[in-house]
């Protein structure tokens, strides 16, 4: 935790804590990137299809939740994924407002064709079970404290 003494000097690089995460963040994608570009991804195209796979049939509404993302970065994403066959986008039959969004056949396929992005993370972290759990845990308190509304 940073500690500022009695001036109020400014925080170092190094102790800022969003400046760890994103570098890390940063360190993950780029980890997946010759995983991803290989079967044609991008990484947040990657995120779309593990929720869709894990979540099956969703409206856009709570992808966008499930994934932390607005309706305009979503939907461009969602297109460009329905342009290529991954995904398929239906309006709700009961109310017009609402896009059910799904993996394809050939959606499912690339998910699967990507699985093992996730361990390669695992085993370069040289994580225990442990640290890891704590790791995961931690992080997704954070996120849900910072985003709660107050």
């Amino acid at each position: 935790m940073p500690i500022i003494d009695d001036k109020q000097q400014p925080i170092p690089l190094d102790e800022h804590l969003c400046f760890s995460l994103y570098a890390t963040s940063r360190a993950i994608q780029k980890l997946y990137h010759d995983g991803l570009s290989q079967n044609g991804l991008t990484y947040p195209q990657y995120l779309v299809l593990v929720s869709l796979y894990q979540y099956h049939n969703v409206t856009v509404k709570k992808l966008g939740n499930l994934l932390a993302l607005d309706s305009g970065t979503l939907t461009p994403l969602l297109k460009r994924l329905e342009n290529e066959g991954l995904v398929k986008r239906q309006r709700s039959k009961k109310d017009e407002r609402v896009v059910n969004v799904c993996l394809t056949a050939a959606g499912t396929k690339k998910r699967e064709e990507v699985n093992e992005l996730p361990e390669i993370l695992v085993k370069k972290s040289h994580f225990s079970k442990t640290e890891w759990d704590q790791l995961e845990s931690l992080s997704n308190k954070l996120f849900e404290n910072i985003t709660a509304k107050d």
